[in-house]
């Protein structure tokens, strides 16, 4: 029943979808955590920003923002961050148009962190004459994010999931190995359960994970 696999790199797709969604989250967590500290500073230029950003991007469908990573930045502007060939070019666009969409998820944990953390310890930390970025970086955002890594464990199992839109353009992850295989094989069923199997084994286990550690290092109020 499981012959036809031998002709299929099912690992080395899985294996692809892994490296998407890692190196998304890492930049995601950056640029989102960056986005929270706009959103919640003391410049309106900077707070309009961030809302602005996180209220747009958050409507685009993912499918258009990977899209236009592809046909806007590489196509249009020639933009191949620092690739050569194909495969690597939309790769690495895969991880920035994954970024520029889940960052905005990131950004909105983190905010529901950071209003967990009581008043009265900003205004105590400001009182002994930190700056805001003092403030920010040792007394709020490492409380915001003891409060936030189940949300933040639902944004990274939405992004594994959500890389299965880099298939759109020609990234060789699970999806777009899926897809060639329905294409020469007549079981579609088999096929959908192995490749729905292979995201169970990857978020299950993630989310199990990152809720008992969100329960060990929950700040205690």
């Amino acid at each position: 029943m499981f012959d036809f696999l031998e002709d299929y790199d099912l690992l080395g797709a899985f294996w692809t979808t892994v490296q998407l969604a890692a190196l998304s989250a890492v930049g995601s967590l950056i640029w989102g955590t960056l986005l929270a500290a706009m959103r919640v500073g003391p410049v309106p230029l900077m707070r309009g920003f961030g809302t602005a950003y996180v209220n747009i991007v958050r409507n685009i469908p993912l499918t258009v923002i990977i899209l236009f990573t592809s046909l806007g930045l590489n196509q249009t502007l020639g933009i191949s961050l620092g690739a050569d060939d194909f495969e690597t070019i939309n790769f690495r666009l895969a991880v920035l148009g994954l970024i520029l969409y889940t960052s905005a998820f990131v950004c909105e944990a983190l905010r529901s962190g950071i209003n967990t953390v009581p008043v009265g310890q900003a205004e105590a930390a400001r009182a002994i004459g930190l700056s805001f970025n003092q403030v920010l970086g040792l007394v709020v955002l490492p409380q915001a994010f003891r409060s936030s890594v189940v949300p933040l464990a639902n944004v990274l199992i939405a992004l594994i999931k959500n890389t299965t839109v880099a298939a759109a353009i020609g990234v060789a992850e699970a999806a777009l190995l899926m897809k060639e295989m329905i294409e020469n094989e007549a079981q579609l069923l088999l096929i959908s359960g192995i490749i729905a199997f292979g995201f169970v084994v990857l978020t299950l286990p993630t989310g199990l994970i990152l809720g008992w550690v969100g329960k060990k290092v929950a700040v205690k109020r």
